[in-house]
This record gives C-alpha cells, structure tokens and sequence, in this order.
C-alpha cells in the first residue's frame, strides 16, 4: 500500500454512523501504518562520517562508558568529605553526675586538598578509557560499515556471475538445437545456472547479516536500511610515517592510559605523605552537678597520634616503586606502539598495492579472456569447459579483488586505531 493510498469505507445497510466512523478509524490507522513501514524501508543515504557521528551519539557501549564520568565526579565529592563531629552524654554515681561534650576530628596540613586531587586524577584515568573506547567503537563502525560494502559487492558480483551462466545456457540451448554440440553441455551450463543462483541467495543473506551488524552498532531499529555512500574502493588518504609515530606518543589510547596511572601514583604518593601530619582531635563539652565543687563547669581535651612508629614509610615506598614501574611500562609501550604503527603503516601500504594490481591488471584481464572465451564458443572455436573455466577465473579474481579492498579498509581502521586519532 502507498503511503498515500485513498481509503474508501463502503456504506452498509443498517449501519450506524457511530459505528461507520469506527470502521474509517480503524481503516485509516491501518492505512496509515502500512505507509509508515513503507517510508521506513527506504533506505536512508549514509556516509562512512555519518555512520561514526551516529555511533558517537547512540552506541550503547559508549553510552555505558560515558556513564562511569558521573562515578568518578561522585567519588571527587567523596574525597572532599569532612569527618562529622561525634557527642556523647553520661550520666554517673561519681562526681560530677552528669556531662555533655563533643568530639570533632580536624584534619591538619593538606590531607584533603591531596585526596581531592588524587579523585580528580582518578576521574582523568576514566576519561582516559572512555577514549579507548571511543577509539574501539570507531574501528568497529568503520570495519561494519565496510563490511555491509564488501557484502553488496558480493552480492552485486554473485548477481552478475547468475546473469553470465544464463546466458552461456542460452548460447549452449541455442547451439544444442542448431545440431553443433551434444546435450551435456546444455546439462553442464544448467548447473553452473543452478549454482551461481545458490550463490547470490548465500550472498544476499550474508548481506542482511552485515547490515544486522552495522544497526546494532549505530543503535538503530535492525529493520533500517542504508544508502552507503562511501565506496569501498576509495583508497586512503597519503600518511607518513614519521607524523603518525608523533600523533602515536601523544594519542595512543594504552600510552595516555599509563601516563594518567603515572600521574595517579604521583598523587596517591603526594597523599601518603600528606598523611604523615597526624588529625588533631578537639573535645570539648560541660561537666554539671559536682556538689561542694560547681554546678556547671566547661571542659576540653586536645588528642593527637604521635607519629613515632608508623609514619607510612612502607606505602610511600610501594607508591614510589609502582611509579619507576610504570614509567619502565611507558617506555616499552611507546617502542610497542611505534612498531605497532609502523606494521600497520606498511600493512596498508602493501594492501593499496594489491588493490591496485588488481584494479588495474588482474580484473581487466580475466573479464576479457572470459569474454573471447564465450565468442569462441559461440563461435563453435572452443567447448563449453573453457567458458566455464574463464568465468570461474573472473569469479575467483574478483572476489580476492573485495576482498583485498575489505582488508585495505580493515588496515587503515587498524592504524587509526594504533595511532588514536582519525586520520580522514
């Protein structure tokens, strides 16, 4: 039904208007849902940018991660508590009878000024993993976007392979009934029919997977359908090495992890020492009723721990050697990514080689030997096997063309990845 089909209700006999509106009601509801879903299965254009901003907004695993920001603002709030104050009453045979104090703990020196900090450090390391996984979900959206590329190529391709193994079963019927050849070979070319059909139905619900995938990511209804706008053909942009190694040390998502950790344990180790100052304890209240002596008489105490045996000699040290550790860590992890960078750099240069070996060699040359292969058949110049041989060899090139064309946008989302920043 279109989205703009006219709806008649027909007049019954008896009927009342009451129950006539009833019946248009539930037609135009009907009408109206039907359009709908039509409108809703247009496919909707999509480039690869699109794609990443939409995953940027809705993906679920972001949103979760995203979510943790408010833990660590909450745990900043939870280091800038002050110790409540404690009151106690008695009520005693001795003298005085009664009493009322309070007892308020005071922090002295730095303590919650250095535990404020290190919450906010603390909160500096979750951004620091919503980054990597910011950075994972573009690869992933990139990688699926692609994929559902990859798999309408394959489709398109099974398509067309299905259209050249009709038409050598016409050609073999056509020279079959002209008296040229024996009925096997028309046999011969029905199966290859039957089996490239077989192919583009495999291909076309590979396509649907990749699309399942692709809306799961982007967080929208699995029914959507897209318009992809990005070829999977088009090469990435020309890099150097060097630059990305520099963008690496400043952006990789495990180097900024441990830098921040670093940071962290410079702050627990700036706490443990603030901590060294020992809280000051201030009691003070009134005593009543102490007969012969006072009626109402003031008291005050004054308590503090004497830092003579603990003074967190053993946590500062652990502290201090977890950072020489992590620094050590940083190190390895820098060489690590920039060899990381470096595979990945020259990954996607050999892939955009091979895309062009094929682009511009292989394809054009298996496509015209396929094509000489049918007129010499046609021709009565050569048998059917060797039509059949030369399709499956434009078969098998073609699909290594997409497929080194999937692992050439699969390459450069793997040096995005390892660099950690976008590089189109």
């Amino acid at each position: 039904m279109s989205p703009f089909s006219i709806v008649s209700v027909p007049i019954r006999e008896g009927e009342t208007n009451v129950n006539r509106g009833w019946r248009l009601f539930a037609c135009l509801a009907i009408a109206a849902g039907a359009g709908g879903y039509a409108l809703a299965q247009q496919p909707q254009r999509l480039t690869l940018q699109e794609a990443l901003d939409l995953a940027e907004k809705q993906n679920l695993d972001l949103q979760a991660a995203r979510a943790q920001r408010a833990v660590a603002a909450a745990g900043v709030r939870v280091a800038g508590e002050r110790p409540n104050p404690s009151a106690s009453v008695a009520a005693l045979r001795d003298s005085p009878h009664e009493s009322l104090f309070f007892d308020q703990p005071l922090e002295i020196g730095s303590r919650r000024g250095k535990r404020i900090a290190l919450a906010r450090q603390e909160g500096a390391l979750t951004d620091a993993g919503i980054a990597a996984a910011e950075r994972q979900v573009r690869r992933n959206v990139r990688e699926a976007y692609f994929g559902l590329a990859f798999a309408r190529r394959v489709s398109a391709e099974k398509l067309d392979i299905a259209r050249r193994a009709e038409r050598l079963r016409d050609i073999a019927r056509a020279r079959f009934e002209a008296g040229d050849i024996a009925q096997l070979e028309v046999t011969q070319a029905e199966l290859g029919l039957s089996r490239a059909n077989a192919d583009a139905q495999v291909a076309r619900q590979e396509e649907q997977i990749a699309a399942s995938r692709l809306n799961a990511l982007l967080n929208v209804p699995a029914a959507s359908s897209w318009e992809l706008a990005s070829e999977l053909d088009t090469i990435p942009l020309t890099l150097r090495i060097e630059e990305l190694i520099d963008k690496a040390n400043g952006s990789n998502p495990e180097i900024a992890r441990l830098t921040q950790e670093a940071k962290l344990e410079e702050g627990r180790t700036a706490l443990l020492r603030a901590e060294r100052v020992p809280n000051l304890g201030l009691e003070f209240g009134v005593d009543f009723n102490a007969p012969r002596d006072f009626r109402v008489g003031p008291r005050g105490v004054l308590t503090m721990e004497l830092p003579i045996f603990k003074r967190n000699q053993g946590e500062i040290a652990q502290s201090l050697a977890s950072f020489q550790a992590l620094q050590q860590e940083m190190a390895a992890m820098r060489r690590a990514v920039a060899s990381q960078v470096e595979a990945a750099f020259y990954e996607l240069n050999a892939r955009e080689a091979e895309v062009l070996l094929y682009r511009q060699t292989l394809v054009p040359a298996s496509r015209q030997l396929e094509q000489m292969s049918e007129e010499s058949y046609q021709a009565g110049k050569a048998n059917i096997l060797t039509v059949i041989a030369a399709q499956g060899n434009v078969q098998q090139v073609e699909s290594e063309y997409l497929v080194s064309l999937l692992a050439m946008q699969s390459s450069f989302g793997q040096l995005e990845e390892n660099v950690g920043v976008p590089l189109d």
